[in-house]
This record gives structure tokens, C-alpha cells and sequence, in this order.
């Protein structure tokens, strides 16, 4: 005999209703999913297609070359005269006849010498101040406070006195070079050294390093970025220095050549010695450039954003 409880044949079963949620209880942040045929069809994004990436030696010559260009776009339609400027052509017609005749090879030897010797001195002198002035409160206290006064003497000014003093022979050119690279190196690597961190230098201390062990493993390799900066001007300086130094009472060197290219009006001579001042200096910056990234290659720094 069927139950009471069991369901009438032919009857259809009750709809299933979902027991609402408890109070307090979260709702499901899911939304119900919508049949395929109602759903819209939305425009996919574009594919970002990829840049044309530039190599960053083509971005570097492209100021200079552009520069070149409207110098001899200027000089070749008549809106810059020759009697104000020479034209590139004439400036490099000018540099091979002189390199034929051996007279700017000559010049760049003599120019290069000066500036090594008066460089190797600055460097002599800069290195021994900012050592004795950075690591030694006393050599702080005689020497920061002087250099930081004679800084603001135009050393330019001082070639007359260097006259007096050291006759119109090579040495006042020489002396002028030193004293330009002196300054930069100086106040560059003193910093360097007053900007080492203080926590490894205590952390130096307490795995028993002495003060030469400091000195050594910590203090200079955190004022060397700030030596190779300083480097980087010094050189630049050296060879600023050379072109006041070089018009001096001078028999050879590039600003030989200008001295007496100013007599004759010879704008592509002077055009031309100012370029050989400049390639020097960015060959020798360059040469800085490698050897940061060789001495400086455990150091993690910023090398800009962007492609």
C-alpha cells in the first residue's frame, strides 16, 4: 500500500526555490552569466604594433649632424658670409691641407703634451688635498677653507702673474692646465669622501676592519662615482685651459694656429682648431665613459627611462 507521504502519480513535482541567504551573509560579487546569444559583441583593441626602436648612436650624432647641416645649408645659399664664417667644405678642405704639410699633426702634439704634463700635475696636487682634506678633520679645517677661496679667483685672470712669475717659456702654459684640473678634482673627490655612508663605516667597524681597512674597502670605493665626475671635468678644463694658455707668447700648438689665423681673418683655420679642441675633449671624455663602467660596474644605477 503507497505511503501518504509519497507523490501522486501523474502530479507535476513543486518548483525548487533557493533559500535566501542567511542575514549578514555576503552576496556572491559574481554576475550571473548571460547567455551567448545575449551577449554583445564589443570591438576588440588594437594590437599595439612595435616601435621602431633607434640605435642610441644614432640618436647622439643626430645633434651634431644636424647642426652640420644647416651650417652648410647657411654657408652654401649666402645667408652666412665666408668673411663671418667658413663654410664645413672649406673647414675640411682647410684641416686636409694642413695635415698634408704636417703642421696640424705638429700642432696636436705640442697642444696634447702641455695638456698631459699640466694635467698629471693638477691630478697630483688635487688628489693629495682631497685625501688629506677628507679623511682628517685637521687637513679639513687648513686646506677646504683656502682652496674654497682661491676657487673664486678666475684662474684665466692669473696668466699675466704666471708671466711674472714663471717668464713666457712653456712652464706658465703648463701651470695654467694644472691649475684648472685642480679645482674640479678637488672639490669632487672631497665630497666623495664626506658622502660615504655611515652606516658601512660602522658596519665596517664591527667586523673589525681598522682605519686603513676603511679607508680602503670602504671610504674610497664611495668616492670613487664622485672621482670619475670630477675626472670628466678635469679633462674638459684642461683643454679650456689650453686655449687661453696656447695664445700666450705661443711658437707651436693648436692655439698657435688660431693666433695667427685671427691675424688673417682665416675663419676656417680658427673653425678648424676649435673643432680639433673639441674632439680631443670628447675622445677623452669618452675614455672616462669606459673606464666608469669598468670600475663602477658593481654599483647599480639609473640609466633613464624610455627606449
Amino acid at each position: 500500500m503507497p505511503s501518504s507521504h509519497s507523490p501522486v502519480a501523474g502530479a507535476s513535482p513543486p518548483p525548487r526555490t533557493s533559500a535566501p541567504p542567511p542575514p549578514g551573509a555576503a552576496k556572491d560579487p559574481t554576475p550571473p552569466v548571460k547567455p551567448a546569444a545575449a551577449r554583445t559583441s564589443r570591438p576588440t583593441a588594437a594590437r599595439t604594433r612595435p616601435r621602431l626602436r633607434v640605435p642610441r648612436g644614432v640618436r647622439r650624432a643626430s645633434g651634431p649632424v644636424g647642426l652640420l647641416l644647416i651650417w652648410y645649408l647657411a654657408a652654401a645659399t649666402g645667408v652666412l658670409p665666408e668673411t663671418v664664417l667658413a663654410s664645413p667644405v672649406d673647414v675640411v678642405r682647410r684641416g686636409a691641407d694642413l695635415i698634408g704639410t704636417g703642421e696640424l699633426p705638429r700642432a696636436i702634439a705640442a697642444s696634447g703634451r702641455r695638456a698631459a704634463i699640466g694635467f698629471l700635475i693638477g691630478a697630483a696636487v688635487a688628489l693629495t688635498l682631497s685625501l688629506t682634506a677628507g679623511l682628517f678633520r685637521l687637513g679639513e679645517d687648513v686646506i677646504d677653507a683656502s682652496m674654497g677661496m682661491f676657487r673664486a679667483i678666475p684662474w684665466v685672470g692669473l696668466i699675466p702673474l704666471f708671466i711674472v712669475w714663471f717668464g713666457i717659456d712653456e712652464t706658465p702654459k703648463i701651470a695654467l692646465v694644472a691649475l684648472g684640473v685642480t679645482y674640479p678634482l678637488y672639490f669632487n673627490i672631497y665630497g666623495g669622501i664626506r658622502s660615504a655612508d655611515a652606516q658601512l663605516i660602522e658596519a665596517g667597524r664591527m667586523v673589525g676592519l681598522g682605519r686603513i681597512g676603511l679607508i680602503r674597502y670602504v671610504i674610497l670605493p664611495s668616492a670613487l662615482p664622485g672621482a670619475l665626475v670630477g675626472l670628466r671635468y678635469a679633462l674638459s678644463t684642461a683643454w679650456l685651459a689650453l686655449v687661453f694658455a696656447e695664445q700666450v707668447n705661443a711658437d707651436a700648438g693648436i692655439g698657435y694656429l688660431m693666433s695667427n689665423a685671427q691675424q688673417y681673418f682665416q675663419t676656417d683655420v680658427i673653425v678648424l682648431c676649435l673643432a680639433v679642441y673639441a674632439v680631443l675633449g670628447l675622445l677623452c671624455d669618452f675614455a672616462v665613459r669606459l673606464l666608469s663602467r669598468r670600475l663602477l660596474d658593481w654599483r647599480a644605477s639609473f640609466d633613464g627611462e624610455g627606449a
